[in-house]
């Protein structure tokens, strides 16, 4: 499989940007309410794709990004973080960074996060979780976009456990977590909608179903998206 490191690689990242599109992927995005365990459901469908195909091609990616986005800009992970929590910088914050020689504006974090997710996304083979990937990757045809939900009560109990939190704290990280990646999907959109449902292919109730049959039901339905047929 190749490293990660690889789309910091700027020929590496100019050949996957400069593709046509429908030459590019196949990639699966996995965007999640919070607790509805999209890394273990990725997990689980990345192993069931690379036995259903006889290959260890697929890998799926989430915090690689952040990490190697801080790489690209030559920041510390908590600068992009700060972004991905929704901590905008001021006009304020960004004259004191110019000043200090680390300045790195939302805007160069965006991009960057973006031309990362994109050249995962048309190398193929990914499955990506959340960091905005369904609005960067929406134009690709070999793509799925796949939503998971869940109750409020179940989320927050799975978050309790996880975590081992209080009820408060749970639902307090819960909502939390759930605006930011409400409005990250958003900042990577053109314009603001007035609903996000049109960007999945597919929403799924994460509490009525186990991780396989959840990762085997995605697994199905990208089958179908794509008009493929598994390999024997």
């Amino acid at each position: 499989m190749r490293e990660i490191f690889d789309y910091f690689d700027a020929r590496f990242r100019a050949d996957m940007l400069g593709r046509p599109i429908d030459q590019t992927g196949p990639v699966i995005t996995i965007s999640r309410q919070t607790g509805c365990d999209g890394r273990e459901v990725a997990a689980e469908l990345v192993a069931q794709m690379n036995l259903r195909y006889g290959s260890n091609r697929w890998k799926w990616v989430d915090k690689d990004i952040i990490y190697h986005a801080a790489h690209e800009l030559k920041t510390d992970t908590q600068r992009v973080e700060t972004y991905y929590h929704g901590q905008r910088m001021t006009d304020i914050s960004q004259m004191i960074m110019a000043f200090s020689g680390s300045f790195v504006t939302d805007s160069s974090v965006r991009k960057a996060v973006r031309d990362v997710v994109l050249s995962i996304a048309r190398d193929g083979y990914a499955v990506i979780i959340g960091r905005g990937s369904v609005s960067i990757t929406r134009d690709m045809a070999n793509a799925l976009h796949v939503r998971l939900v869940a109750p409020h009560p179940w989320r927050v109990r799975n978050v309790m456990k996880k975590k081992e939190m209080t009820i408060e704290k749970a639902e307090e990280y819960v909502a939390r977590t759930d605006a930011n990646r409400q409005n990250m999907i958003v900042d990577f959109l053109d314009s603001k909608p007035q609903s996000l449902d049109h960007l999945f292919d597919v929403t799924l109730n994460r509490s009525s179903f186990t991780l396989e049959q959840i990762s085997s039901m995605i697994l199905s339905m990208y089958e179908m998206k794509l008009g493929l047929k598994p390999q024997r």
